[in-house]
């Protein structure tokens, strides 16, 4: 229980400094004269790094040490934000990127959650599994929500303070720097139980695991292409640059999203356990994608924001829901390796997409990407419900038997 609320803690502060920096990145870089194409390429190379990263843990997190490699995770997050507070060329810009997994992306699915959803289940049983992933999420979501509302830390200081404009976005960046430093201390903390059980050895996955990993993963890389479209950078310029939003009014529009999902996570628990996993993840998915396409077209900002709302209340139900059937569907000693690989064509997809999503911008119209994106995970869903819908973990088994 004590690593777990250590976990948890960690969880909660990356979560508070993505939501701060998902908000504001886009916005930073347009201050610094950046071209959407110039913005979406940065978030891209965040992404990719946190690809790489993911790559790294998923082969080799178990053997260098789950709690050492949390550490250094924190320490090159801050090197990412450090990076962003003192340079402005580009070229310079996107290696910190790159190397700090600078994420712009608004959401928090790098390195660390692999690591950190390795170690989870075995601190409680299959029926208490979803639970305890939907209580996870509720406080990385809190954390994004929290994080949002701090993105408007530049308008107070600007408009209460009479900071100037570009050292107000400065100060809240050091702030994201800071946070990461604090997660690093908060990972030296962590004790021994949360290494592997089981020494360094490649892990053998059976023939069943692995077929279900690349049918899955597949479906995942589709639907993370279609979320690359969708990060936060871009749709908070897209919310400033088509409806002439302020950063305040930004940071308070995310904050009510961040709260929506977190709320939303219980409610799939509750769902999953009356529906199932695979239907919850469907069911809730489609209607948010449905309510996405609506968004460019709205009339005014008001407009546009309550239906982004209300497809934040639910395009999150599927992400405790799927985290949780991805552990179910493995052997315990499978679990790094297989949140690894999911993880890794999820941040895959993601770091493709901001590069096509911010040309799209450019040339086409600022709302396309917001189009694309809800299309592709509408096509995701229908995939994953054919493919999947008749493979039930343990406890659904379990209240449901076959007849």
């Amino acid at each position: 229980m004590h690593d777990r609320r250590i976990l948890y803690a960690i969880s909660f502060l990356r979560s508070l400094a993505t939501g701060l920096m998902g908000v504001l990145l886009g916005l930073y870089l347009a201050r610094l004269a950046y071209s959407p194409a110039e913005i979406g390429l940065t978030v891209s190379a965040g992404l990719a790094g946190a690809t790489l990263a993911v790559l790294t843990v998923s082969v080799a997190g178990d053997r260098l040490g789950r709690r050492r490699s949390l550490i250094a995770l924190a320490l090159l997050g801050a090197c990412g934000g450090l990076g962003a507070l003192l340079l402005s060329d580009l070229a310079a810009v996107l290696a910190v990127a790159f190397v700090g997994m600078l994420n712009g992306h608004g959401r928090d699915r790098g390195a660390a959650m692999v690591l950190e959803q390795a170690i989870l289940p075995a601190t409680a049983g299959d029926a208490e599994r979803t639970r305890t992933f939907a209580w996870y999420n509720v406080l990385q979501d809190t954390g994004l929500a929290l994080g949002s509302l701090l993105a408007a830390l530049p308008a107070v200081l600007r408009d209460q303070a009479g900071v100037a404009d570009l050292a107000a976005f400065k100060a809240a960046i050091a702030l994201y720097v800071a946070l990461y430093l604090l997660q690093a201390l908060l990972a030296s903390r962590l004790s021994r139980r949360v290494e592997a059980p089981a020494p360094a050895a490649r892990v053998a996955l059976t023939p069943e695991s692995r077929r279900r990993l690349t049918r899955i993963s597949a479906l995942f890389a589709l639907d993370a292409l279609a979320g690359g479209f969708l990060g936060t950078a871009l749709i908070a310029y897209f919310f400033q640059a088509h409806f002439g939003a302020g950063e305040a009014a930004i940071a308070l529009l995310f904050l009510g999203a961040r709260g929506l999902n977190a709320v939303s996570h219980l409610g799939a628990a509750w769902l999953a356990r009356r529906i199932g996993l695979v239907n919850t993840m469907v069911f809730t998915h489609i209607p948010s994608s449905l309510l996405l396409v609506t968004v460019p077209f709205a009339p005014d900002f008001a407009t546009a924001a309550l239906l982004f709302l209300l497809r934040e209340g639910l395009v999150e139900m599927d992400v405790p829901t799927r985290q949780s059937y991805v552990m179910a569907m493995v052997r315990p000693e499978e679990r790094t390796f297989a949140s690894g690989v999911t993880h890794l064509v999820r941040l895959g997809g993601w770091a493709a997409g901001p590069a096509f999503a911010g040309f799209f911008m450019q040339v086409l119209a600022l709302g396309s990407p917001l189009i694309v994106g809800a299309a592709m995970k509408i096509a995701y869903d229908g995939l994953l419900w054919m493919s999947f819908r008749k493979l039930r973990p343990p406890e659904e088994d379990a209240q449901y038997p076959t007849t």
